[in-house]
């Protein structure tokens, strides 16, 4: 199995794609908001002129709204072992792709974090603190945690305090015997132009109906609306979509705002990522030898 990975906006999708068409591979996405239907724009969904005709696997197979189950880690590392599985069944090249580094960990090292049962009375008492209060309460738990987490998302702040409160801190996942031989291969980009290329895509996706995306998403009477609360949730573009919505911020306040935290939340992607030597790092301008790597890597 071959690894893709890096921050958002690093270039991933692009690469994985021509990786495939070169080495007759297939994508498994590893990303924790492209798993769920309608959420296209947003999140920067892979369009199908983009995917170039290489199938691609576990986008749009969960529902956001607030009713149902909430897509998980075990989840998804249930369905993508599945896709995985299939994909060499046929002979092809298995790509797992994505920025979400506790997805990618669950497959290349065939872990889960700890099944903590929820404390429903530590989540009333928690309720009632604000995500500032939240992340403050994390630092003092687990430090190393809070470097990872979404600082302003209460729903998981909450749970990474409920498993510190349960085990004295999130745990390090123990390597156990692994399913896959992994080649894992990081997007290196400088920061400046990471920081550019974050603000050009927004500005685009701004363009392509992001906000009339979320919109009808919210107003959608016949499969269920997507509850302001819930997109708040989601994280990142929803969060801020949301506030837009209901008028909170201005538009110009909403692509300010978004744009800094899209720029902290690759921070903290790279933060988890780094943890991770295995990790062979190149800028997109070596590809050749990316691809020589793999090539080397398919002939064992």
């Amino acid at each position: 199995m071959l690894v893709i990975l890096g921050p958002t906006a690093s270039g991933k999708s692009d690469l994985a794609v021509e990786i495939a068409l070169k080495f007759g591979g297939e994508v498994v996405s590893a990303d924790s908001r492209q798993v769920y239907k309608g959420l296209d724009i947003g999140t920067g969904k892979i369009t199908a002129a983009e995917m170039r005709g290489i199938p691609h696997h576990l986008l749009d197979v969960a529902d956001p709204r607030e009713q149902c189950n909430r897509y998980s880690v075990s989840l998804f590392k249930r369905d993508a072992e599945k896709a995985i599985d299939d994909i060499l069944s046929r002979g092809k090249l298995p790509i797992l792709c994505g920025g979400t580094g506790l997805y990618i960990q669950a497959i290349v090292d065939n872990v889960l974090p700890p099944e903590i049962a929820p404390n429903n009375a530590l989540r009333e008492e928690l309720a009632t603190k604000t995500a500032g209060e939240l992340f403050a309460l994390l630092q003092k738990l687990d430090s190393k945690r809070a470097e990872t987490i979404d600082a302003k998302n209460p729903r998981r702040l909450i749970r990474a305090i409920e498993i510190a409160r349960r085990l004295g801190s999130v745990p390090e996942i123990p390597n156990t015997s692994k399913k896959y031989a992994a080649l894992q291969i990081g997007i290196q980009i400088d920061k400046e132009m990471l920081r550019a290329r974050i603000e050009t895509r927004l500005e685009k996706r701004l363009g392509e109906g992001m906000i009339e995306e979320a919109a009808k998403l919210h107003s959608n009477r016949f499969s269920g609306d997507l509850s302001f609360e819930r997109m708040d949730e989601l994280g990142l573009e929803y969060r801020y979509l949301a506030k837009y919505l209901q008028e909170k911020i201005t538009r110009e306040e909403m692509k300010k705002e978004l744009a800094t935290k899209i720029k902290q939340y690759a921070k903290r992607q790279m933060t988890w990522f780094k943890r991770d030597a295995r990790i062979f790092w190149f800028t997109l301008d070596k590809k050749p030898e990316i691809f020589t790597k793999v090539e080397k890597f398919k002939r064992g």
